[in-house]
């Protein structure tokens, strides 16, 4: 199962990577220079501009693409059609149906997992090509009302246009991230440079720590991008918390949360890349937690009620 994940990690991967040079390459014919963003000793900032939005607002768009597929391949989910004479997956199917149906969304693709985790997701590039899973964990464990409660917050999901606003932030801060960690190593690389204009090895060198520093840069504000993009997506859960509670009911909603609390030990380690579309999940670091506190959720629930 770990080769299989890693081979799906690689291959999304290689293919974002194929794509977006196909779209620089076809970008150059038409803006010839477009994506070069040094000439000599001087850099272009428009080029690196267009360079870094190409890169990362293509990956971030491509990943969402791929995601309704990546989950149901990383996470091994399993179609139900309402007629799988299953109570539970028919039920299950007939909820998410009728959910949609109030929302007015088209109708999810609808499927479970096997995992003794507590949980539920909803990914998808559209509103109508979304897909709502539930762990068999959750089925087991909840009733019909508290699983209706987690059914609505993921059907408010996909209502609140949720995934498509997380990839555009997401792809706006890989920007920023990539722009500005290129200006910071070349400016290393120049001043090295400066420094010594005669030795070749020192040319070499100065190449090699702005390679350096532009890697370092990239993962520093990175993690400060990942405290944005976490504070996004706590709100992003209020919001569907609220959307659970019109659909299905506020109470339901908040016994919904009340359940979860008391089942938060059992995560399941895959799909990682879905933990911010899952009703629940948990961060060693409140700032960097997509999810805030199940008690908060709960009680601005009520508060709202």
């Amino acid at each position: 199962m770990m080769g299989k994940r890693i081979f799906l990690f690689l291959l999304t991967n290689i293919l974002i990577m194929v794509t977006i040079t196909v779209i620089l390459g076809i970008l150059g014919i038409f803006f010839p220079g477009i994506g070069q963003y040094t000439h000599g000793n001087t850099l272009n900032l428009t080029g690196l501009f267009v360079f870094c939005l190409v890169w990362g607002m293509g990956g971030a768009f491509i990943s969402l693409q791929m995601s309704r597929w990546m989950a149901k391949t990383s996470m091994g989910v399993r179609l139900v059609d309402g007629a799988t004479g299953n109570a539970k997956f028919d039920w299950l199917y007939a909820t998410v149906k009728r959910l949609s149906l109030e929302a007015g969304i088209p109708m999810p693709e609808v499927g479970y997992y096997d995992s003794p985790e507590i949980n539920a997701f909803a990914t998808g590039p559209s509103k109508s090509r979304s897909l709502v899973a539930v762990s068999s964990g959750l089925l087991q464990t909840m009733n019909a009302s508290e699983a209706e409660g987690v059914i609505g917050h993921e059907i408010a999901h996909i209502s609140n246009g949720d995934m498509v606003t997380m990839t555009l932030i997401q792809g706006v801060l890989n920007a920023f991230v990539m722009f500005f960690a290129r200006i910071v190593g070349w400016a290393v690389g120049q001043a090295l440079s400066n420094r010594d204009e005669e030795g070749r090895g020192h040319n070499a060198f100065s190449m090699m720590a702005q390679f350096g520093v532009t890697i370092a840069a990239e993962i520093a504000f990175g993690i400060l991008a990942s405290f944005v993009t976490a504070w996004f997506s706590r709100q992003r859960e209020y919001r569907a918390d609220e959307g659970g509670a019109r659909l299905a009911g506020r109470d339901k909603m908040i016994m919904a949360l009340e359940k979860l609390a008391g089942y938060q030990k059992a995560i399941d380690p895959r799909g990682a890349e879905l933990a911010t579309m899952k009703i629940s999940g948990k961060s060693w670091l409140s700032l960097l937690s997509t999810h805030p506190p199940l008690e908060d959720r709960i009680a601005t629930l009520r508060k709202g009620g």
